[in-house]
């Protein structure tokens, strides 16, 4: 985010192109998500499933609001 981080897996602008339940279901199930959508990025997101419900749902929210300008 912001330039910080792995430039092949930027979050700028996630909220934009994606839905709440995606990124949730990209968090849980991630080879899942990685085989339905043919995502080429290697490797595969680690899964994210066993953080508290809290904490999904509050990154999930985080996420969503990261828009384009």
């Amino acid at each position: 985010i912001g330039g910080v981080g792995n430039a092949k897996g930027s979050l700028d602008g996630v909220g934009t192109k994606l839905k709440a339940d995606e990124i949730k279901a990209w968090m849980r199930t991630p080879k899942e998500m990685t085989e339905k959508t043919k995502a080429p990025r290697k490797p595969v997101m680690r899964n994210y499933s066993t953080l508290p419900k809290a904490d999904i749902e509050a990154l999930v929210a985080y996420m969503a609001n990261l828009k384009k300008h």
